[in-house]
């Protein structure tokens, strides 16, 4: 069997997905080709189900601290087999809704393993047997997988990677989580909260690296509060892996190595992409397995295109999402629209989120990248103990703050850390995209009560006028 489309999408993650619905909706004859499900990795294995897992432990959290509350709650247990049924039931009913909006924009879905034969054309190898399609262009949205220790590879019995850690068939009696990155503090904070003893190893000097070095510290000490222990600075040099465990060698900040047992491991030290064996050898230039893109993701072969977690980072769900729209709207563009503007990534505009307990997000510069820019800045914090609402929800831990460049007002970054600001960030990133500085944000009235507030106040202590605190 053979097709031809205007644009074939290759893989249906959050990048991919979106990048084909973008096309049927400028009138772009479109396929999409998934191998496994629609959705990718973050819906099915990923941002939903993990999110949906966090929140049971968030429920538990709170249940055994009734008290605090007003309230009387005895008897409580962790069902460990409910929490993954729940979890697997949303990426499901997600994973519907993906294959209803490929119908509703009258996508054509391929499923089987898609091998590109040319910069427009690939075969896919299905149920149905093999199909040969080509297109105009092709969107390679790949995405990633979770990288192995070399010495430990997964087996899913003791070495996890997140996909094991999402389905596991006992709970660990005590935990090693290997890297503090988004996807090993969340791991971390969900088994703690399920009463799991958790170490977390991080080989730099602070977990959330990434993270601005203030929201590090302040992170790191809330979650050694809550009975997760933390080794930074620190590696595993070698892992035994047994029926009944594992033997962990590692090596502290001081170059003293020592083994420590435990029943089971997450591995979360980064990802590996998607792109070996799916005929992209000469077509286009790669960097450690990433394909090169330009802002609006064309490679250097005409025709071909990638998007999402194949290409350089952030690795994030809404990158993927947001690149998506930008590629489908150039290629519309390529073929003859004028009436689509595509705007390439401002990757200094894209809010990362931590979904631990404290959640953590943030949206620019650091005030040490900042700083290491040579750039001159107002520097602005706030604390969750100084907000009424957060007192009220019993949640007055956190805080937030805001960089300025001293000179012009411009927003340069904002750092959270604290309950529900995974859900505020986006606050700051609109006003970052829209340019925004100092004024504007100063005289926006903020609703009251609301952890909102903590926003703008975090805004006037850049400027020595804060209010409440």
């Amino acid at each position: 069997m053979s097709a031809s489309y205007d644009v074939i999408v290759l893989g249906s993650g959050p990048g991919g997905y979106v990048a084909a619905i973008r096309c049927a909706q400028l009138g772009l004859k479109t396929a999409i080709v998934e191998r496994e499900n629609l959705g990718g990795i973050c819906l099915n294995w990923g941002c939903i189900p993990t999110k949906a897992m966090l929140r049971s432990a968030e429920i538990y959290h709170y249940m055994q601290h009734a008290g605090d509350y007003g309230l009387v709650a005895k008897g409580i247990e962790a069902d460990l087999g409910a929490i993954v049924k729940r979890s697997r039931g949303v990426a499901k009913q997600l994973n519907q809704g993906i294959g209803h909006l490929m119908k509703k924009n009258k996508v054509t879905v391929h499923m089987g393993e898609g091998t590109l034969t040319a910069a427009t054309s690939l075969t896919v190898k299905g149920e149905k047997g093999e199909e040969s399609l080509t297109a105009k262009h092709i969107i390679v949205a790949t995405g990633a997988r979770a990288r192995d220790l070399p010495f430990a590879p997964a087996d899913g019995k003791r070495v996890w990677t997140y996909r094991h850690a999402m389905t596991p068939s006992e709970l660990p009696e005590k935990l090693l989580v290997i890297g503090s990155g988004a996807i090993g503090i969340e791991f971390a904070s969900f088994y703690n909260d399920l009463g799991v003893d958790v170490t977390v190893v991080e080989m730099l000097d602070r977990i959330v690296p990434a993270e601005d070095a203030d929201v590090s510290t302040f992170l790191e000490k809330s979650l050694k509060k809550q009975g997760i222990t933390f080794l930074t600075g620190a590696g595993v040099e070698d892992m035994k892996v047994s029926e009944n465990g594992i033997t962990a060698t590692i090596k502290d900040k001081s170059g003293k190595a020592a083994p420590q047992d435990f029943t089971h491991v997450i591995v979360a030290i980064g990802i590996v992409p998607n792109t070996e064996n799916i005929g992209l050898d000469g077509l286009t230039e790669m960097e450690r397995g990433f394909i090169q893109i330009d802002p609006y993701g064309r490679t250097k072969t005409k025709g071909l295109w990638a998007i999402g977690d194949c290409t350089p980072g952030p690795w994030l769900a809404h990158k993927a999402s947001h690149e998506g729209v930008t590629a489908a709207e150039a290629i519309a563009q390529e073929l003859g629209n004028t009436n689509v503007h595509p705007h390439p990534l401002d990757r200094n505009a894209i809010p990362g989120c931590t979904y631990c307990h404290p959640q953590v997000a943030s949206v620019g510069l650091t005030e040490a990248r900042a700083k290491a820019a040579g750039l001159e800045i107002k520097v602005g914090s706030f604390p969750f103990i100084g907000n009424g609402k957060a007192i009220a929800l019993g949640e007055a831990e956190g805080f937030i703050k805001t960089i300025f460049d001293a000179k012009t007002g411009e927003l340069l970054g904002a750092h959270m850390v604290g309950a529900e600001v995974t859900e505020l960030i986006q606050g700051y990133t609109v006003g970052k995209v829209l340019e925004t500085t100092e004024a504007e944000l100063m005289q926006t009235v903020f609703p009251h009560p609301t952890l909102s507030e903590m926003m703008h106040e975090s805004v006037l202590d850049a400027y020595g006028r804060a209010i409440h605190f």
